[in-house]
């Protein structure tokens, strides 16, 4: 997935608040903070011909309703509610998915509206900051000779796709929109394994650094692997269940002959989950490993600490018997009393670091 940030992170939007108190259905725009207009691209193919344009008007877009080719209508950008609706209204699609569509941030589902189908799913691509994966929400539209896509902002992953059509390469122009619905399922798990792979890479260069560094941004670096494992499986978990469903779904809009790739993608979706998994154990590992380096090297100190502090008790004692100032200490008086006091403290002193070299506490 190619880079779509002009700088930095976008930011999103978060207006959830004003939607409190409005019908059900009122179009408000919760996601990533736009600038730029909203592109429609149109693929209208069958297995003779291929037409690619971007509609003008909107009204342009109609006739492929009624078409007896499979078309393709791809929307980037949902911050314009109106075209949104506007789409919604030519296709007869319900208010609710409309209202779905344009609130970024829904859970990967699935809803047979009867005489259109609403599959929403997350596209991840992984990130150099510390947000390790980036997610934006894809929503499709799968109609009985149509398919439309809602992404978030410009740029995808769906170029490969968009080359098979092109250049009619495989079986996807001689079938309908429920398997260009499922080649675009494919590519975004399949993608979800690229950025599996960079999290994997990550982990092992992590699992060396643990081992001999304990500071803080190891910590940081765990605990931003752990928000990316998150936010994979909030991703693929509800997405098992959307592609199981539709492989159990009795709907004209999804032919028995697409079944079986779902089942492979489906396949794809365990496999990532389990993958994730597993990540997570491994990360929660890694924490139990530093709090236990963290431990062992607090250990280290305390020991040395207490070796030194044992080793100046009997010397404090003794320097604390010479320093009462009594008047009769015989010691005092005598000429070789200060270095005497000096050898016995340091045959003490070498005799008790002796003794902790033998028991190796040192």
């Amino acid at each position: 997935m190619t880079d779509r940030r002009p700088s930095g992170q976008q930011k999103r939007v978060n207006r959830i608040t004003r939607k409190v108190g409005l019908d059900a259905g009122a179009l408000i725009h919760v996601g990533l903070l736009q600038e730029h207009n909203v592109r429609v691209t149109v693929f209208d193919y069958d297995g003779t011909h291929c037409d690619q344009w971007q509609p003008q008007d909107l009204e342009e877009i109609v006739p492929l309703k009624d078409s007896p080719t499979v078309s393709w209508i791809n929307v980037d950008g949902i911050h314009d509610v109106q075209i949104v609706e506007r789409i919604g209204q030519l296709f007869g699609i319900h208010p609710l998915i409309q209202e779905d569509i344009v609130h970024a941030g829904q859970r990967p589902k699935m809803e047979d509206m009867s005489d259109h189908i609403y599959i929403v799913l997350k596209m991840l691509e992984g990130q150099d900051s510390e947000r390790e994966v980036d997610w934006e929400q894809l929503s499709m539209i799968i109609g009985p000779n149509f398919l439309i896509t809602f992404q978030e902002r410009e740029g995808d992953i769906f170029d490969p796709v968009r080359q098979r059509i092109t250049e009619d390469k495989g079986k996807i122009r001689k079938v309908g929109a429920d398997y260009l619905a499922y080649a675009l399922l494919d590519l975004v798990v399949d993608h979800y394994f690229v950025v599996l792979e960079r999290l994997g890479d990550k982990i092992e260069v992590l699992e060396e650094e643990i081992i001999g560094q304990s500071g803080p941004e190891v910590l940081n670096k765990i605990n931003h692997l752990k928000r990316a494992t998150l936010t994979m499986r909030r991703s693929v978990w509800p997405l098992r269940e959307v592609i199981s469903n539709m492989q159990r779904l009795e709907s004209d809009l999804i032919k028995e002959t697409t079944k079986p790739y779902l089942k492979d993608v489906y396949d794809h979706t365990i496999q990532i989950v389990d993958t994730v998994e597993t990540f997570r154990d491994m990360l929660s590992g890694m924490v139990e490993i530093y709090m236990s380096n963290l431990s062992n090297r607090m250990n280290e100190v305390m020991k040395v600490l207490t070796m030194i502090a044992t080793i100046f008790i009997p010397l404090t004692f003794i320097v604390g018997v010479y320093g009462m100032n009594f008047q009769y200490m015989p010691e005092l008086h005598w000429r070789y009393g200060y270095a005497a006091v000096w050898i016995v403290m340091l045959i003490i002193a070498y005799g008790m670091v002796s003794y902790f070299r033998k028991r190796k506490w040192f």
